[in-house]
């Protein structure tokens, strides 16, 4: 299979998930690289056939399959590589961890990267999308910070969001703060607990997505 990926907080999501399940670039998968600093995912008459909104993470199957976004494409390698479990092993635990994985996308991914296109990414964002205005932007970013302080007072002393064990809830906040690092972005004050969280992490091997080369 082919994973079509770029730079990016989603693709690199993806490639933490592959990595976590043990599989491995050249041995297990094909890693196409786009370059979207330069707009290339969006003049690719390839990517644009294999996915029209010109995003990525795409995985391309030996059969042709295409998938498109980042949860739907590890739901996918977990119910065909079930171990180690990400998440979880009980309806229950599936529950908990999409629960986690659906709020942190929609409560802090939304307002945290529509606040970077319209502020510090303004820059490369504006001439190809809609942004909002930069003072709204402000308020998008102090709206996901906020929601970062809540979910700091959450997880406490614990290194995981739920379930005890390192899951999809994990990786996606852990994607999302080191996405943030990489713009200038900081965690909020009072979020010890998270850095705390991100310091742990960043040890796993799967981390290592974070300083290849792209």
């Amino acid at each position: 299979m082919k994973l079509h990926s770029s730079l990016g907080p989603n693709p690199r999501l993806v490639r933490m998930f592959l990595a976590e399940k043990g599989l491995t670039e050249g041995s297990d998968f094909e890693r196409v690289h786009y370059d979207i600093i330069t707009g290339e995912n969006r003049q690719s008459d390839d990517l644009t056939a294999k996915n029209p909104l010109q995003t990525l993470p795409v995985l391309e199957l030996d059969d042709g399959t295409l998938l498109t976004e980042s949860w739907p494409i590890c739901e996918f390698i977990e119910e065909k590589h079930p171990t180690p479990n990400l998440i979880g092993t009980s309806a229950e635990e599936r529950a908990e961890v999409r629960k986690w994985v659906r709020w942190f996308d929609q409560d802090v991914v939304v307002p945290m990267t529509m606040g970077f296109r319209a502020t510090g990414g303004r820059p490369m964002f504006e001439p190809r999308m809609a942004v909002v205005s930069e003072a709204l932007g402000g308020e998008l970013s102090a709206m996901a910070d906020n929601q970062f302080k809540w979910l700091d007072g959450q997880l406490g002393d614990s290194n995981h969001i739920c379930c005890g064990r390192f899951t999809l809830a994990d990786l996606i906040v852990f994607c999302f703060i080191n996405f943030g690092f990489t713009v200038g972005w900081k965690l909020p004050e009072g979020t010890d607990n998270l850095a705390r969280f991100v310091e742990t992490h960043q040890q796993r091997e799967s981390a290592g997505v974070w300083q290849q080369p792209e």
